[in-house]
């Protein structure tokens, strides 16, 4: 496999440098360790997956395809690179969206494509826009560009491998430990298939979102299970069925190394990253990162660590809810129902409870004129996440009734 990726690196390089490995002084220092980043949100269309499109088409040229049209199914960065690519080698291509893909994505496709390619959109969900993909390419003798489950995808995306050998510090040295996303399995299929026999498969760590894990059920399985529920917060991995060709390549790995990710944890890494290093990432980008710091301080200090930063494609309209995902997972935001008597002074009184570092951010208050106490939804938000506890010392001291809904997942998504 080393040749072939080095052949897909070195063409590579047509399109773009090789991205940077940095040495992270914040985080070597928060861990203890050195930690490397993998800088795939700097490619031109700002993830890694440019990498498997412009392999897999690269070839299908050198077949002589260049007469044929090309075609996808993707609503994010496989559908960027798909249309870069199709620019570069200047053929023909058709990008199959969801009708519900948001705007802003609809419009950075189309500008990477250069006047190269058409969109089309297609169906509420994936499923629906893939299938009509397949239809396409079948009734136009075209060409399907896959997103992960393909050996030329997989080489393709194996070419980070390379870049981290080549810029590995120590000369004919390897990381200790390589922290990577997984969706379906393209990048991490490539990565540990270029370093097999010269990293122990323990030196691999992979990340799936919580809402996501179909390595994990797989892999406990031990063959591929699809999902028949997926969180589609973190989209760029988000996957109900991970590749064929990419779990035949995963499967002799432990379910114990696949780290489950909860979304809002996810969240956290994203606002401290863009807070502190000014570095935007999207959900699956922040992925490995946010998997590391969930591990022991004992099986990360003193290491030397490469986490893949996957993806950098994030719209600012979801700004707000990743801020209060962060928030709520840092403790420093919760809800209530509260329930207050009816009577003169009596709001006065809750207010009087609050500490000076408590502010609310959410007051919704229903009056039942029948009853003798009124229900209030209430969000507050903190400095430090102990001064709840004193908060809530302080209500219960005061008779007052309430309910603790910030991780009722149900309610929050009906009410907040």
């Amino acid at each position: 496999m080393r040749d072939e990726v080095r052949e897909a690196t070195t063409a590579l390089r047509q399109l773009f440098e090789p991205t940077p490995l940095q040495r992270n002084a914040h985080l070597s220092a928060q861990f203890g360790a050195e930690i490397y980043l993998k800088r795939e949100d700097l490619t031109p269309v700002r993830s890694y997956k440019l990498r498997g499109a412009f392999n897999f088409m690269r070839k299908r040229m050198a077949e002589g395809g260049g007469d044929k049209v090309f075609a996808c199914a993707s609503a994010g960065n496989h559908a960027q690179g798909f249309a870069y690519c199709c620019s570069h080698f200047g053929v023909e291509g058709v990008v199959f969206m969801p009708v519900t893909t948001p705007q802003q994505k609809i419009d950075k496709t189309r500008i990477f494509g250069a006047g190269h390619i058409r969109i089309e959109l297609v169906g509420d969900i994936f499923d629906v826009c893939y299938a009509a993909a397949r239809a396409f390419v079948e009734e136009n003798d075209g060409v399907m560009v896959p997103p992960f489950d393909d050996p030329d995808i997989i080489e393709g995306q194996a070419s980070v491998a390379a870049e981290i050998e080549d810029a590995w510090p120590e000369e004919g040295g390897l990381p200790d430990l390589i922290v990577m996303p997984v969706g379906g399995g393209g990048l991490s299929a490539g990565i540990t298939g270029y370093f097999g026999g010269r990293l122990d498969d323990a030196a691999f760590l992979f990340a799936e979102p919580a809402g996501a894990p179909s390595l994990r059920r797989s892999l406990e399985a031990g063959e591929i299970v699809t999902l028949e529920e997926v969180d589609n917060f973190v989209d760029g991995a988000a996957v109900a069925r991970i590749g064929d060709a990419n779990f035949a390549a995963l499967r002799r790995f432990s379910p114990e190394q696949v780290m489950l990710v909860p979304e809002n944890a996810i969240c956290a890494t994203m606002t401290e990253m863009l807070n502190v290093e000014g570095v935007v990432l999207e959900p699956a980008g922040a992925l490995a990162l946010t998997a590391l710091s969930m591990l022991p301080a004992e099986k990360v200090r003193g290491r030397r660590i490469v986490v893949l930063v996957s993806g950098g494609n994030f719209d600012f309209d979801r700004l707000p809810d990743v801020k209060e995902r962060a928030m709520r997972y840092a403790g420093l935001k919760k809800y209530f129902i509260l329930r207050l008597p009816q009577r003169p002074g009596a709001l006065k009184d809750f207010l009087n409870l609050l500490g000076p570092q408590d502010d609310i951010a959410r007051f919704e208050y229903l009056k039942k004129s029948a009853r003798n106490f009124g229900s209030i939804l209430i969000g507050i938000e903190t400095a430090k996440p102990e001064n709840f506890a004193a908060l809530f010392e302080k209500m219960s001291e005061s008779g007052l009734k309430y309910q603790d809904i910030t991780e009722n997942e149900i309610l929050a998504n009906l009410i907040i």
